[in-house]
């Protein structure tokens, strides 16, 4: 098998280390695990794609490049020049650190990169490991995904349907915040919501000053919708949610269709 791999806390983050062993025993003794990550934290630039500018790729070693850009450029790049045409039969990003369930599944880098896969026809799975107080000082707080990662991605290749639709299926699996030997087991599970845990902002002022604006996160315990991702992941279990890049709201649609439009 091979393998691309990504992700948005850049080339040199702890996670992307543990995901390249991951890819290692999903592709077999005799695959091939190709890395392209960017070169600078990108966390929260979700699907952007550096369209108005170059991105300068360098490769660091056998199989092993950085790009100045984002997630999905990083797939682009894979795809398309890395690789030289050769595509992968899956794409991996992450292990980022800290969740992207719920409501950060639509800021994430790490989810971005996948979903581009998708967008190219290639099975794609975003992984990312929930942080709290049971693992977060530990020695190593990727360790619920390192020890339990390859397996589950064997079976989700295993179990994962024939997908003849335009928008292409893809996973975010997320890892609760707990020791590898505390998982409960995993869930296939929606995506939620927490209640008030929303992006918000914070000025500064400079010495000199100017004014700055600091993004701050909410808080990523907060009971969630139950069954949910987050809910799941919170009572200690592995969270696996099947998504597609199609944002068209369908509750929506027949209701709008039986609105008398003026016009053509």
């Amino acid at each position: 098998m091979r393998i691309l791999i990504t992700n948005d806390d850049g080339i040199s983050a702890e996670g992307l280390t543990i995901l390249e062993a991951i890819a290692h025993e999903v592709a077999g003794p005799d695959g091939e695990v190709w890395t392209v990550a960017p070169a600078f934290e990108q966390s929260g630039v979700a699907h952007c794609i550096s369209y108005t500018r170059p991105t300068m790729l360098s490769q660091l070693s056998e199989r092993r490049f950085a790009a100045e850009g984002s997630p999905a450029d990083c797939v682009l790049a894979g795809l398309h020049v890395v690789m030289h045409g050769q595509r992968p039969d899956l794409v991996l990003s992450g292990v980022n650190r800290g969740n992207n369930s719920a409501e950060n599944a639509l800021y994430s880098g790490t989810l971005g990169g996948a979903m581009e896969a998708a967008l190219q026809g290639i099975p794609a799975m975003a992984l990312s490991q929930y942080y709290g107080p049971a693992n977060r000082e530990t020695g190593n707080p990727f360790e619920a995904a390192a020890v339990h990662g390859a397996a589950l991605i064997k079976k989700i290749l295993a179990a994962q349907p024939q997908d003849a639709q335009d928008y292409r299926l893809f996973y975010n699996i997320n890892f609760p915040p707990v020791p590898a030997a505390e998982v409960k087991g995993t869930r296939v599970a929606p995506q939620g919501w927490r209640p008030g845990c929303h992006f918000s902002a914070e000025e500064q002022l400079s010495p000199t000053g100017r004014r700055y604006l600091w993004i701050r996160g909410g808080n990523q315990h907060v009971e969630a919708t139950p069954g949910s991702d987050a809910a799941v992941n919170l009572d200690g279990y592995i969270s696996v949610t099947p998504m597609r890049a199609d944002l068209t709201a369908g509750d929506a649609l027949d209701a709008l269709k039986a609105v008398e439009w003026t016009g053509k």
